[in-house]
């Protein structure tokens, strides 16, 4: 890992948070990913299941943890499994996690080998009425894979039939999406990651760079600042690429009097940022481009007022739309017609302006959250309104990271990312 060590309370605290919602004499178990072949003996570079990570802060493939607050023996109210280190493999692969680093990483002190695993699960399992899975209930999930947790719940109740099933889903959804601060802090680095990453690319654009270069500036100073990779796969889409949404090809060269929308961010520590910043190629706005800009921008701030808890998320999103739709009105992209006709479930607006405004972020991009439940203090949103014209030949996306606060409106952890026309083109020009 290149990130610097996290204080370990962070994890002990997701522990405790955890058992205290699960039901008396029940386990809880959560298995890491796998690594995935590509083919020979090439594989994919090894992403941590984040469940695991957020309840012991271990980044190793093959590692189980196992959560029994109830049970008789108190060194097996927390147990990690991990692969055995060896010489062998810490020559050929880099050493893994010791029992004393595992430790020092998550706070558990029971710590065994994944070849015990089935004789401590048998003395464990003897010992509880109901068995926590951990299965993938995003709303945007939509997975093909059987995965290593998979494989396991298989296993488990098979070898364990006669005990009841509880999922850990619901509990991690609603943990998650409220940020402690040590999480807070470790997203704001991945912020700052992006801003310097963003700030260089506003000294490299110029007319005839290609997309592709743009994507390297920005890897280039991730992996200066400790980050492993961006987020997400990222966005550089110049002139009329910009209105395709998820356009990740990032093939094409700038030209002279286009836009660019970048929607890029760093990770850190397996935490994510989600920026989106739209600048001109030549380094000033038309003032078409410049009118569609600020209207994008009002709204993204009229947008980010409203993130205070207890803030419903499907009305939040209607009152998005009217904003949206008083500043198309505005750039005469509607008129007064099109939204006495429209169709409320799709309304004119949608023509320009096609997804949401906001989702949860943290240790996914598109983080755990409960939509049907009230916004509340300390949850982390993006706030991405755009507008896409074909027909003008660009689209602008404008988008920054919040954190709900108590009281007031949200904090900015993007808010040292330049984002006024004035000071994207004063440092485009200077």
């Amino acid at each position: 890992m290149k990130y610097f060590q996290i204080d370990k309370s962070l994890f002990e605290t997701n522990r405790t948070n955890f058992k205290a919602r699960m039901k008396p004499k029940s386990l809880a178990v959560f298995n890491s990913n796998d690594i995935y072949p590509i083919s020979a003996d090439s594989t994919m570079p090894f992403e941590q299941h984040r469940d695991i990570f957020y309840l012991s802060g271990v980044d190793q493939e093959e590692s189980i943890l196992v959560l029994f607050p109830d049970c008789p023996k108190e060194k097996h109210r927390e147990i990690l499994f991990l692969k055995e280190t060896n010489e062998h493999i810490a020559i050929w692969e880099g050493e893994k996690l010791t029992k004393e680093n595992a430790f020092k990483t998550s706070g558990i002190k029971t710590v065994y080998w994944l070849q015990d695993l089935e004789k401590v699960m048998f003395e464990i399992m003897t010992q509880c009425d109901t068995v926590y899975i951990n299965t993938n209930e995003h709303y945007r999930a939509n997975v093909e894979t059987e995965t290593r947790e998979d494989r396991f719940t298989k296993w488990l109740k098979n070898k364990y039939p006669a005990h009841a099933v509880a999922k850990s889903n619901p509990i991690l959804q609603r943990l998650r999406s409220v940020k402690e601060p040590i999480e807070i802090d470790l997203i704001q680095k991945a912020c700052d990651i992006t801003e310097k990453g963003f700030r260089r690319i506003l000294d490299f654009v110029k007319p005839g760079v290609w997309e592709f270069e743009i994507e390297a500036e920005f890897m280039h100073e991730f992996l200066r600042q400790r980050s492993r990779k961006f987020a997400y796969t990222p966005i550089v889409a110049s002139g009329n690429n910009a209105n395709v949404l998820h356009y990740i090809e990032n093939n094409q060269q700038c030209k002279a009097g286009d836009l660019i929308l970048m929607d890029v961010g760093a990770e850190y520590a397996n935490y994510s940022s989600d920026m989106t910043r739209s600048v001109p190629v030549s380094g000033r706005f038309s003032e078409r481009q410049k009118a569609v800009y600020n209207a994008v921008l009002r709204v993204k701030n009229e947008a980010t007022k409203m993130l205070v808890p207890g803030t419903d998320w499907a009305e939040y999103h209607v009152e998005v739309g009217n904003i949206m739709t008083s500043e198309l009105l505005s750039l005469g992209l509607i008129d007064k017609a099109d939204v006495q006709n429209e169709n409320p479930e799709w309304p004119a607006y949608k023509k320009y302006f096609m997804h949401g405004t906001s989702h949860h972020m943290g240790l996914d991009t598109h983080d755990y959250g409960v939509l049907t439940e009230p916004m509340q203090a300390n949850m982390i949103f993006t706030v991405e309104p755009g507008i896409y014209i074909p027909d003008e030949g660009f689209g602008i996306r404008l988008e920054d990271d919040v954190i709900i606060q108590k009281g007031g409106e949200p904090f900015n952890l993007m808010r040292n990312i330049p984002i006024e026309v004035d000071e994207i083109e004063n440092i485009m020009n200077s």
